[in-house]
C-alpha cells in the first residue's frame, strides 16, 4: 500500500487527491491524506451567493483555451453547468484622465491588426501610432536571454504601450509589475512570434488567418469558461468524490523529514505522520522551507519564487442605479493615473448567468506588486477609495446594496526574468527525490487549468505512471 500526503488543500491539493481517489477506485493500492492550514478547502476559489448573485472571492473563470478544468468539470458529471463569457459585448475600457477610451476594435491581446481603428483611437500618440506601423517591420530575432515584458513590448510598440495596455492588463492577470515580469514566462507565444516572424502584428494576422480557416462553420468559443453557480461549485464537487475521513482541516505541517524510502510530516499539536510520497500543493515559499532538510538548493529555488497580495472588492447594486455605466467587460486602470483601483470589471455584462436582472455586480480590484501597502487598511478605508474612484471615473454616486472584500496575501505568484530556467532547475531536483512531486501556480502557469493539470501530474508522478501532456481526457 502506497500512503500519500498532500499538503495544500486548493485546487491543484484537490485535483491530485482526485486523482488517487480513481486510481484507487481502478484498485490500485495507494491511500492518501490531504492536510489544510485553513478550515476550508479551495483555496482561492471560493463564491457566495447573495440576493441571487453569484461572487466571486478569487477567480471568477478560466481561459477556455487552456482545457483541464473544463475537462475535469465535465468528467465529474457539472460539465452543464459551464457557462461561457459574454464576448459579444466584451468591449475593455481604459481610464484616461476623466474619461473612459475603448480599446479599438482588431487589438488582440496588445497587439495591433486593424490599422484605422488605431489610428483614430484617442487612446494612443501619434508617436506610438507611427511605432505600431512601423513595427510591421520589425525583422525577426531570436530570444537568447529572457528579458522582462515591459522591454519586450517598448522594442516594438514603444513605452506608451507599457504603461496604457501592457501594465495594466497583466497587473489583472499576474498581479505584477511588467517591467519585472518573464516575457518568455508570461507571454511565450509572444517571444516564439517575434523568432519566427519577427513584427508581432504581422504574426497575429497570420495566425488570425489560420484561426478562421480551422474554425470556419463552428461556433466561435467563449473567451473565458465559469460554472454558473461560481467556481466554488467545482471545488464542492471535487471534495463529494473524496474519502471525507483523508481530508483534514486546521492542521499545519511544521516539517517534513526523509529516511531512507519515507517521509516524516511533522504537525503542531499532532502526532508525526509517515508516508511513502509527498505531494506538495502549497505555495512555493511554503513548499521551499518543507524541503529544507531534504534538498537545500531545490529548496533555495522555491523560496525564491516571490509573490504579490491582491484585494477584491464587490459591490452589488440595484440595476436602476447603475444606468450610466457603459457597455462591455469592464475597465483597467494604468498605474500613470495614480489610482489605488487596478481595474473594475462588469460582471453582470461579462457573466450574465451572476446576476438577476434588476441586479449588477462591479467587481474591482486593488493591491499588486506595486501596492503592498494597501493590505495594512482596513476594509471601511478600502470600500472608501473604491467608491471614491468610481464616482471619479463613471460618475457612480448610488450606494452598494452589499459589499464584500477579500484579502489574498501572498496568493499571486510572480515569474520574473530567468522564471523558466528556475522552473527547469526545481523539476529536475524533484525528479530526483524519490516519492516527491510539486504542484501549484507557481511554474508554468497560474490559472485554474494549470492548476488542475500539475495536481493530476503531480498524482500521477508519485504513483510511478506515466504523464501525458494531457493528463485529462479533452
Amino acid at each position: 500500500m502506497t500512503r500519500v500526503a498532500i499538503i495544500g488543500g486548493g485546487i491543484s491539493g484537490l485535483s491530485a487527491a482526485y486523482a488517487l481517489e480513481k486510481e484507487r477506485a481502478k484498485g490500485t493500492p495507494v491511500e492518501y491524506r490531504l492536510y489544510e492550514s485553513s478550515p476550508r478547502l479551495g483555496g482561492a476559489l471560493y463564491s457566495e451567493i447573495l440576493e441571487g448573485c453569484v461572487v466571486e472571492a478569487g477567480p471568477d473563470s478560466f481561459i477556455s483555451e487552456k482545457p483541464w478544468a473544463a475537462a475535469l468539470c465535465r468528467e465529474l458529471g457539472i460539465g452543464d453547468q459551464l457557462i461561457g463569457s459574454n464576448d459579444e459585448d466584451r468591449k475593455t475600457w481604459i481610464v484616461s484622465g476623466k474619461r473612459l477610451i475603448p480599446l479599438p476594435d482588431g487589438l488582440m491581446f496588445l497587439v495591433p491588426t486593424k490599422i484605422l481603428p488605431t489610428a483614430f483611437s484617442p487612446l494612443f500618440s501619434w508617436g506610438t501610432k507611427f511605432r505600431m506601423a512601423k513595427e510591421l517591420l520589425h525583422p525577426p530575432r531570436p530570444m537568447n536571454e529572457d528579458e522582462s515584458v515591459a522591454a519586450f513590448i517598448e522594442r516594438h510598440f514603444g513605452r506608451e504601450m507599457v504603461d496604457r495596455l501592457a501594465d495594466p492588463m497583466l497587473s489583472g492577470i499576474y498581479g505584477g509589475d511588467t517591467d519585472r515580469l518573464s516575457v518568455r514566462a508570461t507571454l511565450g507565444r509572444f517571444a516564439e512570434m517575434e523568432e519566427k516572424y519577427g513584427s508581432l502584428s504581422r504574426a497575429m494576422l497570420v495566425a488570425n488567418k489560420k484561426m478562421k480557416s480551422v474554425m470556419a462553420g463552428k461556433p466561435k468559443p467563449p473567451l473565458f469558461t465559469s460554472l454558473r453557480n461560481g467556481m466554488q461549485q467545482m471545488v464542492d464537487t471535487l471534495v463529494s468524490r473524496l474519502t471525507p475521513e483523508w481530508l483534514i482541516l486546521n492542521t499545519k505541517v511544521d516539517s517534513i523529514q526523509k529516511h531512507r524510502d519515507e517521509y516524516s510530516v511533522m504537525f503542531a499539536g499532532r502526532e508525526t505522520e509517515v508516508f511513502d510520497a509527498i505531494i506538495l500543493a502549497t505555495p512555493a515559499n511554503i513548499a521551499g522551507r518543507l524541503l529544507a532538510d531534504i534538498d537545500r538548493g531545490l529548496a533555495s529555488d522555491l523560496q525564491q519564487v516571490p509573490y504579490s497580495s491582491s484585494v477584491t472588492a464587490t459591490l452589488i447594486y440595484d440595476m436602476a442605479d447603475l444606468r450610466s455605466l457603459p457597455g462591455g467587460h469592464g475597465f483597467l486602470v494604468p498605474r500613470s493615473e495614480g489610482r489605488r483601483m487596478r481595474a473594475c470589471t462588469f460582471v453582470h455584462n461579462k457573466f450574465p448567468h451572476r446576476a438577476p436582472p434588476d441586479k449588477g455586480i462591479l467587481r474591482c480590484f486593488l493591491g499588486g506588486a506595486n501596492d503592498e501597502a494597501i493590505l495594512q487598511l482596513s476594509d471601511e478605508e478600502m470600500f472608501a477609495i473604491v467608491q471614491r474612484e468610481l464616482r471619479e471615473i463613471i460618475g457612480l454616486t448610488a450606494q452598494p446594496r452589499i459589499q464584500r472584500l477579500y484579502r489574498w496575501r501572498g496568493a499571486m505568484a510572480q515569474y520574473p526574468p530567468g522564471h523558466l530556467d528556475r522552473v527547469d532547475r526545481i523539476e529536475k531536483a524533484a525528479a530526483l527525490v524519490p516519492g516527491l512531486a510539486i504542484a501549484g501556480n507557481a511554474f508554468r502557469g497560474i490559472g485554474v487549468p494549470d492548476c488542475v493539470r500539475t495536481g493530476t501530474v503531480a498524482a500521477t508522478t508519485v504513483l510511478g505512471l506515466p504523464s501525458p501532456a494531457s493528463p485529462i481526457k479533452r
